[in-house]
């Protein structure tokens, strides 16, 4: 895995803990304020329309959501203040409102999430008693980038699917003639110009693909092809793509629409071979790691023994859960010595706790384990790994290894 494939995760995991955080969150009204700024939208727009808005909001009948909803643009302002001509590169997401924390109290919560992992593609003002996510959910579920080609004797098609998003890009129309009826020699030649005409309109369909596809190629995790049969069974056997291509061919699928809207068709037949090839990759470090659990000794689990090895540099992979939601408590003594174990987000630490070694009192702090451990990880030249639990051993991960483990460069004996 590359660094920046590495700090892309890291990311995604701080987007995902701000994103939790947020839809934890309700306001008494219509109250909490979601904007969603692209990249090529100017700052000072931005801060136009949402004066605009404050405006607007002094027409609210409830004097406490009107008060609130104030209050948020008023706090996203001066967030905005920090910002230079336009937002950093994809575009940020502000969120700004007056949220419940019980007993008739409220608490006002600002965040602000920069260069998210896909580009926001338009302007959004959203306000609501919720804070407004989902775009930013999508974004973190888009896995993979396929090429797509659909196509028949009369039209073709190709794009892309980012994630979940399908986003056409060429098209082409072919200029080969119905089938002919009548007989002689006029049909044969007839037929044989049909055939050219065909082999055109392949080649045609390829180039495009080609052009489309080859410049991105170590960065696809394969292609897809649709269409009614003989045509895309034609088009693939007769090597017509790059030889590069052809090799990431990942299946063919019957497609009945060969326009854009065939695109769609193609990535809803083909969803089982994508589900399945998303999984691919953490089908493979988790039967590496229980390989080595009971037939090796380059297997380490749980928070206690992945960091000792993480600690020594004898960790290649670390393979945490994408579900792992936990703390590190971290207690120091005066005389120097330290204790560390996992602590519930929702747990306390422990105020009376007394050293192991010398029975002096502890103080303690907390660090997200996750955070904690990509920090070791990285210090150490080590590949971090999160695996889904959509799968059963990505379930094992979590459940019966507590959402840690590690495949090692060498045998510690921990």
């Amino acid at each position: 895995m590359s660094e920046q494939q590495e700090q892309s995760d890291k990311q995604k995991y701080e987007f995902r803990k701000v994103i939790e955080e947020l839809k934890g969150y309700s306001g008494s009204g219509t109250q909490l304020v979601s904007i969603y700024i692209p990249e090529d939208r100017q700052i000072s727009s931005v801060v136009a329309h949402v004066t605009q808005e404050h405006s607007e909001a002094s027409n609210i009948k409830s004097k406490d959501t009107r008060t609130a909803v104030q209050d948020a643009l008023t706090s996203i302002k001066d967030r905005l203040r920090y910002y230079d001509t336009y937002p950093p590169d994809k575009g940020m997401v502000v969120f700004s409102g007056s949220i419940d924390t019980g007993g008739g109290r409220s608490e006002m919560v600002t965040r602000t999430l920069e260069s998210p992992p896909q580009p926001i593609e338009s302007f959004r003002y959203h306000c609501d008693s919720d804070f407004l996510t989902e775009p930013l959910e999508e974004m973190l579920a888009d896995k993979g980038l396929f090429g797509l080609i659909v196509l028949d004797r009369r039209e073709a098609n190709v794009g892309w699917l980012r994630g979940k998003r399908v986003e056409p890009v060429k098209s082409a129309s072919s200029l080969v003639p119905g089938k002919q009826r009548k007989g002689g020699q006029s049909a044969q030649r007839f037929a044989r110009l049909r055939l050219e005409a065909i082999d055109n309109f392949y080649q045609e369909v390829a180039g495009m693909a080609n052009d489309l596809f080859v410049d991105d190629r170590h960065d696809m995790d394969g292609i897809l092809v649709g269409g009614p049969s003989p045509t895309k069974d034609e088009f693939l056997d007769g090597d017509y793509l790059h030889h590069e291509l052809g090799d990431m061919v990942l299946g063919k699928f019957d497609v009945s629409y060969t326009d854009e809207s065939g695109l769609y068709d193609l990535v809803d037949a083909a969803q089982d071979v994508l589900d399945e090839h998303e999984m691919l990759q953490d089908k493979k470090y988790m039967e590496q790691f229980f390989d080595e659990l009971h037939d090796g000794d380059l297997a380490t689990y749980g928070f206690g023994p992945t960091r000792e090895n993480l600690n020594m540099g004898a960790v290649e992979t670390l393979l945490l859960s994408e579900d792992l939601r936990q703390d590190v408590a971290i207690y120091d003594c005066p005389e120097g010595h330290t204790e560390r174990e996992l602590l519930g987000q929702s747990e306390s630490l422990d105020d009376e706790r007394a050293c192991d070694r010398c029975g002096e009192p502890m103080e303690g702090e907390r660090e997200d384990a996750i955070d904690h451990l990509m920090t070791l990880a990285d210090q150490r030249g080590t590949e971090t790994y999160f695996v889904s639990t959509d799968f059963e051993k990505g379930e094992q991960l979590l459940s019966a290894f507590g959402g840690i483990a590690g495949i090692l460069r060498y045998s510690t004996g921990v």
